[in-house]
């Protein structure tokens, strides 16, 4: 008789703490309530605003004064990648973008080699073996160099060197993403075109020549960037040695104009903004344009001395 008082008093507790169906919904409810999601940020009790009034001696608070706010580049570049994908990640965009830009680069001395897709054909080859395409535009028609691989690569360089310049102009946590891809993209091409232009089949092959690549693109940048702080010459020097091999009978002329357009290119990139450079959007022109200027009398032709002068001080 005492267990069976036991089990009823037990009973009639649970009954009484078990919560009815009404109270079980207003408590989910109020869970799914508290746990929706809010772009605004919770308050806590200390910084809760209170509901009366404040009293008539308390200042009220000065309205924020209007003026121009200064907008770090970092947050222009990131803002301009946000807008192209917000979904994805910058690494991304600067693959995208990297791929157009080295699509131009290229560009600029593009050639083939017709007899690689002829039965019988003999592709024509240099005194080294080096084989020789056929190509248009300024670099080949006009300043003569020959449509080889060697020549494509080099004026590749000078072209990426411009956008390096630019790029390092990026916010320093922006920039090595950047440069990388450039890179990277710059090697896809010319593994590419080792196989589809001139039929380098082994991998082997194709992998001492990219190295031997990245070794000349590493002695270029520190050429070009000793000209850029040196001067003319010293830059004239630099793109001698590459763009035209060191070859005796260089035309001075057209090195000139090749000095010339790097430079006029680089301050033409100087007054774009960085969201402009990560749109992609970058069209070269071609040394032919610089020719005026290269052919203009220097104002110092006429303090050096004369034959007659040198002649007498002999």
């Amino acid at each position: 008789m005492a267990s069976n008082t036991a089990c009823l008093r037990v009973l009639r507790h649970q009954a009484y703490c078990t919560p009815s169906r009404q109270t079980c919904t207003r408590i989910a409810k109020s869970i799914r309530n508290h746990r929706a999601f809010s772009i605004t940020p919770s308050i806590s009790a200390a910084q809760a605003v209170p509901e009366t009034a404040p009293p008539s001696s308390a200042k009220s608070p000065e309205p924020p004064r209007k003026g121009p706010k200064h907008i770090s580049p970092s947050v222009k570049l990131a803002a301009e990648v946000h807008k192209r994908a917000p979904t994805v990640t910058e690494p991304y965009i600067a693959y995208t973008v990297c791929g157009k830009l080295i699509k131009e680069c290229a560009a600029q001395a593009d050639y083939t080699i017709p007899q690689r897709y002829e039965k019988d054909g003999v592709i024509p080859k240099g005194p080294d073996g080096e084989e020789y395409g056929v190509g248009k535009g300024w670099w080949y028609e006009d300043l003569g160099l020959k449509a080889t691989f060697n020549n494509w690569t080099q004026i590749t360089f000078l072209h990426m060197y411009i956008l390096t310049v630019r790029l390092r102009a990026f916010p320093p946590s922006h920039a090595p993403v950047w440069h990388q891809q450039l890179l990277d993209h710059f090697f896809y091409s010319a593994e590419d075109r080792m196989v589809r232009e001139h039929n380098i089949a082994a991998r082997s092959i194709r992998n001492n020549y990219l190295k031997d690549l990245f070794v000349q693109w590493r002695g270029l940048l520190a050429g070009y960037d000793e000209g850029l702080v040196k001067g003319d010459a010293v830059l004239a020097a630099a793109v001698w040695r590459n763009v035209f091999a060191a070859r005796e009978d260089v035309d001075f002329r057209g090195l000139g104009q090749v000095v010339s357009y790097l430079r006029g290119v680089l301050k033409g990139l100087e007054g774009m903004g960085d969201e402009e450079i990560a749109k992609g959007d970058i069209v070269f022109g071609n040394p032919s344009s610089q020719r005026k200027l290269v052919e203009e009398k220097s104002g110092m032709m006429d303090t050096l001395p004369k034959v007659e002068d040198v002649e007498k001080m002999k």
